[in-house]
């Protein structure tokens, strides 16, 4: 338990870091939309492209592990949803709580914790499963967020908004491009492979330093009575659902296909369900402020999946490493 504790221990010691300089005021408020552009724009995509290229394209196109990992994203939206609503929480509300129960940050700390734990073949699947979530699962729940005509546009007008924001993001597209090169076993030339390189490495760290500035900046807001204050049932209960139902719940579907005879690798469900264990997606906040969700309570769930991922994402890699 302690090696696990020795290879978690830095990705989430640089989540602190983040945390801190933004609290201590040692980073500005200002710039964390700048840190969140560098990621997304440069680092992210060079480092997905990266793992794509070098990735055998049977990997990145097992439909064991997309059907999997989409069934159990359909799952936990339709419970979260079920047992959120209520008086104080909508549709909208509640949409965006489901998909930060069934969205894990796999683009930010997934990836390059998962591959270092488990070595650079854990790549594939972690790969399948951004394609599901950012493409299809967050699809959903910005569809489902508009049925209580929280927009006069309708659930449709929400969908292709949704549906332009995946063609914008360059995620996928780096993730495209590095099925294709490893289809086609493409070499890029030195000096763009190195700038490309340079990018990627620099995406874990900036990444994950950018995760802890943005959760302090929204408990920041909140102590300054910019955001509303919630009772630990508005949130709590989304926190236990990401942490614990959405691995063990993978764990269940996968091991039952496997019995059933489905192809589905048992190293690609490992992979599965370390991701299911990860803390929720950061990025769901911004989509949760632009769909005018409580972005607080979205926040609130980041922030607590995130601080006790530490020890419930180890104590997952103990069980099944």
């Amino acid at each position: 338990m302690l090696q696990i504790f020795f290879i978690t221990f830095p990705f989430f010691a640089l989540v602190l870091c983040g945390y801190l300089a933004a609290r201590r005021g040692m980073l500005p408020l200002e710039a964390i939309p700048g840190l969140n552009s560098f990621v997304l724009y440069f680092a992210l995509p060079c480092m997905l492209y990266r793992f794509g290229a070098s990735t055998p394209i049977s990997q990145l196109l097992d439909a064991s592990v997309f059907f999997t990992w989409l069934v159990c994203a359909l799952v936990m939206v339709g419970f979260s949803v079920t047992v959120s609503l209520n008086r104080r929480i909508g549709w909208n509300d509640a949409s965006f709580g489901a998909l930060v129960a069934a969205f894990p940050n796999t683009g930010f700390m997934g990836v390059p914790l998962i591959v270092a734990l488990l070595g650079p073949v854990a790549a594939g699947p972690t790969i399948v499963t951004i394609v599901v979530d950012m493409v299809i699962t967050t699809s959903l729940c910005i569809a489902l967020s508009r049925l209580d005509g929280a927009d006069e546009h309708g659930a449709s007008k929400a969908v292709k908004n949704a549906l332009k924001g995946v063609v914008a993001n360059p995620m996928p597209w780096a993730i495209l491009m590095g099925a294709v090169a490893s289809a086609v076993s493409l070499q890029l030339p030195a000096p763009v492979a190195k700038t490309l390189g340079l990018l990627a490495d620099s995406a874990s760290p900036v990444a994950l330093f950018t995760i802890g500035a943005v959760l302090a900046r929204s408990q920041m807001l909140t102590a300054k009575g910019q955001a509303q204050v919630l009772h630990w049932r508005d949130y709590l209960p989304v926190a236990v659902f990401k942490l614990f139902l959405h691995p063990l719940l993978v764990l269940l579907v996968g091991a039952s296909a496997i019995q059933l005879g489905v192809p589905l690798n048992p190293f690609a469900l490992t992979v599965l369900v370390l991701i299911a264990a990860l803390p929720s997606a950061s990025n769901v906040s911004m989509l949760a402020e632009r769909f005018g969700a409580d972005n607080g309570r979205i926040a609130r769930i980041i922030l607590v999946t995130t601080a006790a991922a530490f020890v419930t994402f180890s104590l997952f890699v103990r069980l099944l490493t």
